[in-house]
């Protein structure tokens, strides 16, 4: 990994700082998937959002050092399952690796084949789009070829370095 670069001001932004404030910024919490030729992959990946309506792209950022990311990459299409909030321990099984992480987990194949994982808030079957350098991470753009969603579960959510849920509105 590259050494931090001075900013403006000579100062280096700490990286565990950056860690502590931007951790403050909730967000969801996907499981990305492919059908490999020997089974099912996937991994968690916590940075993903939506990029553009037209074309329909969403982005996703796996870290450089994920041993997964390559193995979809060269299959070239993936399902984001963005993760409802009873399902924190298939987000920490998937964030492991050396491991068979879809060991009793329950999926569907999506239209195009991709592992839809049961009971997910949505899940956005992609291929990939483009590849940006971001750092320690890869910034994958990927086209939407097909989703869904279950309007009836609610999101688990990452914030602070610990996983937390929505509170229901008041009245």
């Amino acid at each position: 990994m590259s050494r931090p670069q001075p900013g403006p001001d000579g100062e280096v932004v700490d990286p565990r700082t950056m860690r502590e404030v931007l951790g403050h910024f909730a967000s969801g919490v996907t499981v990305v998937t492919a059908q490999a030729d020997e089974g099912p992959i996937g991994f968690t990946c916590q940075s993903f959002s939506s990029l553009s309506l037209d074309p329909p792209l969403v982005v996703i950022a796996p870290a450089r050092t994920s041993g997964t990311w390559p193995r979809l990459r060269a299959l070239g299409r993936f399902c984001v399952n963005v993760l409802a909030e009873d399902q924190t321990a298939l987000s920490v099984t998937f964030a492991r690796s050396g491991v068979d992480k879809f060991a009793g987990v329950p999926w569907r194949p999506s239209r195009f084949g991709q592992p839809v994982l049961e009971d997910v808030v949505a899940w956005i079957d992609c291929e990939l789009w483009a590849e940006y350098d971001g750092g320690d991470h890869t910034l994958v753009a990927a086209r939407v070829l097909d989703l869904g969603d279950d309007p009836g579960r609610r999101p688990l959510l990452f914030h602070r370095g610990v996983y937390g849920l929505l509170e229901s509105p008041p009245g």
